[in-house]
């Protein structure tokens, strides 16, 4: 914790000593910064006004920590604490682990730390072993999405249709309490809403077929298992699941899909918007998992696991509501794509982070292929895009996105 007793200036805030006392919380593993503390001898003794705090100032603070700071810090959270004439704010830096966070002056640059109550400058080789710490992170990082992945495909009639897997890992789990069955399937009955402002009931949804009130206990995981068990509905089998360290993965079955009341898909053929309601299932999830487990940002991995011996073939929809490929490049095998998401960044933020996540293309394929990209304020739904509404509890009027 660094007190301070008054606000650095707005006007140059990132030539002032902030982006260094971010800088040096964030790589001493996260920290409060207080403004409006008297500091002696270490020790806080008296509250102080620190003025008028209004949004743009706030922004600013934000700003300066990605801007001045190199890699950035994100997820930093103001709190305003109010007392009449006694103002002060909380700025809540939080742990990263893609240190060490430098900060620039003119031709130089330095990586701060905190030691005790004081701001020291890293040496060389505590630069090297935060580089090394980062690179094993990231390492560990990639076998946690390999072991989940590999979970949540094992098993998987995908030589005889294609399945859709998706998993995401906190980057930072934050290790709680064992969740509860009525804690998961909370979590559960509160994605399913959040989910269809991503993608309407236009396609079929994973969350529609799985045990949403009857979560069964796994190995430290909560899954929800797939419902569609009959002759007639297996065509739409999906399973869901949810760990303590606050992971998810779905596993859904995206190719083969009754296309009439007798007739359906070839395995290898996928519509895009069982792609899309998929996606919508898994990001609302990490979302309300997120919530419910006190993450943030996760590491996410989506892909289609299929072993036939005919290539893969996206479908899309005409403007008359007929399905067709013939925009689809056939592929034998799809690379899953990795991303990283702030789960718990402003809602309208994450909606259109999960609208532009529909996947790399491929030889020219991508994973779900768009008629449209519509900007941001239209109101108007792209059918054939990740997600096809903008929720009702955001405001439509914002400018258009480039």
């Amino acid at each position: 914790m660094d007190w301070k007793s008054e606000l650095p200036p707005a006007k140059g805030l990132t030539q002032t000593d902030f982006p260094k006392d971010v800088a040096a919380m964030a790589n001493s593993g996260g920290g409060l910064i207080v403004y409006g503390v008297l500091e002696s001898q270490k020790s806080a003794t008296a509250r102080v006004d620190v003025g008028a705090f209004d949004e743009t100032y706030e922004r600013s603070l934000r700003s300066a920590a990605i801007t001045a700071i190199s890699p950035p810090v994100f997820g930093l959270n103001v709190h305003r604490l109010e007392a009449e004439g006694k103002r002060a704010i909380v700025v809540e830096v939080p742990a990263s682990i893609d240190g060490p966070h430098l900060i620039y002056k003119n031709d130089y640059f330095g990586a701060p730390v905190r030691n005790d109550s004081d701001t020291v400058w890293m040496k060389e080789r505590q630069i090297e072993a935060m580089y090394r710490a980062r690179f094993e992170e990231r390492r560990h990082a990639s076998e946690a999405l390999d072991a989940l992945f590999g979970e949540a495909s094992a098993g998987r009639d995908s030589d005889k249709r294609a399945w859709l897997i998706a998993v995401a890992h906190p980057r930072i789990p934050r290790f709680r309490e064992r969740m509860t069955r009525d804690r998961a399937r909370y979590v559960l009955s509160e994605t399913v809403p959040l989910a269809l402002t991503y993608a309407t009931r236009n396609g079929v949804h994973p969350l529609e077929n799985v045990d949403l009130n009857n979560p069964r206990p796994g190995l430290r995981r909560w899954v929800a298992i797939s419902m569609a068990i009959g002759d007639r509905s297996s065509w739409k089998e999906a399973w869901m699941s949810i760990h303590h360290d606050g992971s998810v993965t779905l596993a859904a079955a995206v190719g083969g899909h009754r296309k009439s009341r007798d007739n359906y898909f070839e395995g290898w053929e996928v519509a895009s918007s069982a792609i899309e309601c998929a996606i919508a299932d898994v990001m609302a999830l990490v979302r309300t998992t997120a919530e419910a487990t006190d993450n943030e940002e996760y590491d996410v991995r989506v892909g289609i696991e299929w072993s036939g011996q005919e290539p893969l073939t996206i479908l899309t929809t005409d403007t008359f509501g007929q399905t067709y490929g013939g925009a689809s490049t056939p592929l034998y095998r799809y690379t899953p794509v990795e991303t990283t998401v702030n789960a718990v960044e402003p809602a309208l933020d994450y909606h259109w982070h999960v609208h532009d996540r529909p996947g790399e293309p491929q030889h020219g394929a991508p994973l779900c292929p768009r008629r449209t990209r519509p900007g941001r304020p239209t109101g108007a739904s792209c059918s054939a895009s990740l997600t096809t509404s903008v929720p009702a509890c955001v405001p439509r009027a914002r400018s258009p996105r480039a």
